[in-house]
Formats: structure tokens, C-alpha cells, sequence
């Protein structure tokens, strides 16, 4: 009985859509964290009766077919890069972006990868990192008499250096863009990784057109909605159900034919 199976499937994409809404819940106070959504498709079809060909030969042809489902199937677990809330913290090394836009930080393996989080800090030798420790690109050095970090919104990072009374400008911070956001990888510690469906990163200068500006003093919240995340955990709950009545209603059936044939 096909019911069976179909009814299988369904239960298996219930259950992957129940586990990334409990991802999105989880996160739902990571700095920086994109949602997911579960995408899923048709599968292949049965066709019983095929339609637009004669039934037979010099007759009339079919308007309509009989073809039969055969469940679904994931397709994608995307992730929504739409902005999140802005939260003030009054930390001088918070950094937030507004619109679209990555920081490019290097991790240990040298590889460069990219990330939403703005909180940074600074490091024994006064680099500018992540609170993971990898280090910004490009790389910003504060020098250890330095006070009033200053960052514009066009990402140029000043400091005032001992009694000085003008700021120095120490460096340049740059974005990165993606052609298709939504291919890049996740890689856990708020990180992204560049991947062939994402398209090489394009390069620019904060609050320049078409890239972020950069907001001082505050981070990027999570963009979850605890409020639909908890109306899709009730859909797919009881999308659940209703698939698991399936297989119960599929096997009430079977049992009945069997007990007929005795």
C-alpha cells in the first residue's frame, strides 16, 4: 500500500522542519543569526492513466490522468538574510551592519570566512578579532597608549593616541558581498563560508552603494520571530499527526483485507 510510504516521507520532512525551527528558537539571541526555513518538493509521480493521448486506438483523447504522488522530499534548508534588530551595548568595539554586507575575518586553518556579528575585541598584540579570537581583515592593530576608539559608519576606524587631541586614523574596515547570499555555508561560530553557489565575494567600502553602513556601539540581533517560530513548531506538529494517521488509517485497511482473505 503506497499510502504507507507516502505517509513516511511526510513524517521525515515534519520531522527535519520541527528540527530547524528548534535551530532558529535556539538561536534566537545569537548575535548576528539568519533564520532557516525547510523548503521541500514533490516527488517522483505514478501515472495510472495518462492524459492528452486516445484511450484506444481512434477514440477520444483523455482530458484528464490519473497520476499518483509518491510523497516529498527536502529540497533546501535556506537561510533568510534579512535584517535583524540593532542593541545598543556602549561597547566602543560592538559593531553593527545595516543593510547588506559581511565582515571578513581569517581563521586559524587561514582560510578567510565571514560573519554578521560584529563583537570584537582586541587581542594581546592589540589586533583587532572576534570573540573566537580570529582576526579582522584587513587587519587593524590598536596601539596599546590609545584611547576613544572611533568608528564611522563609512568603517574608518580612528583612535586618539596618548595626550594627542586630534584622533589618527589606523585603519579601514571592508565588507564583502555575495551575489546569492543564500548559498553561503554555514560554518557554527556565527561564521559563513564561501561556496561555488554563493559566487566569490565582492569587496567594498561600507555605506558605499549597495553595501551596509556600520553602526558603533551596537550589534545585530537575531532576525527570529519567536512568534512564528512557534506558530510553524504548531503546523508542523500537527502536519505530524495527520501523517501518522495515515500510516494508522493505511494499516486499519490492511488489516481488514487480510482478515477478509482468511
Amino acid at each position: 500500500m503506497k499510502a504507507l510510504s507516502i505517509a513516511a516521507t511526510g513524517m521525515n520532512a515534519q520531522q527535519l522542519n520541527l528540527e530547524v525551527i528548534a535551530n532558529n528558537i535556539a538561536n534566537i539571541n545569537t548575535t548576528g543569526y539568519k533564520r532557516a526555513r525547510a523548503e521541500f518538493s514533490d516527488l517522483l509521480y505514478q501515472t495510472e492513466r495518462a492524459q492528452g493521448v486516445p484511450n484506444r486506438a481512434n477514440q477520444a483523447i483523455v482530458p484528464e490522468g490519473a497520476i499518483i504522488g509518491l510523497g516529498v522530499q527536502t529540497s533546501a534548508v535556506r537561510n533568510l538574510h534579512m535584517q535583524g534588530s540593532l542593541v545598543s551595548t556602549g561597547n566602543d568595539l560592538d559593531l553593527a551592519l545595516v543593510g547588506r554586507g559581511w565582515f571578513q575575518v581569517e581563521t586559524p586553518d587561514g582560510e578567510t570566512s565571514y560573519t554578521r556579528a560584529g563583537a570584537f575585541n582586541t587581542n594581546a598584540q592589540g589586533q583587532l578579532v572576534t570573540i573566537d579570537g580570529y582576526t579582522v581583515i584587513p587587519e587593524i592593530t590598536v596601539p596599546a597608549n590609545s584611547s576613544e576608539i572611533t568608528v564611522s559608519t563609512s568603517g574608518e576606524v580612528s583612535v586618539r593616541v596618548g595626550n594627542a587631541t586630534i584622533p589618527t586614523q589606523i585603519g579601514q574596515l571592508t565588507i564583502a558581498n555575495f551575489v546569492n547570499e543564500a548559498g553561503l555555508e554555514p560554518q557554527g561560530d556565527n561564521l559563513f563560508k564561501q561556496t561555488p553557489a554563493s559566487g566569490d565575494p565582492v569587496i567594498g567600502t561600507p555605506a558605499d552603494p549597495g553595501y551596509a553602513q556600520i553602526k558603533q556601539k551596537y550589534l545585530e540581533a537575531s532576525n527570529v520571530d519567536p512568534v512564528k517560530e512557534i506558530t510553524d513548531l504548531i503546523s508542523a506538529q500537527r502536519a505530524y499527526e495527520m501523517n501518522s494517521k495515515i500510516i494508522q488509517a493505511a494499516d486499519e485497511m490492511a488489516a481488514t483485507v487480510s482478515k477478509n482473505l482468511r
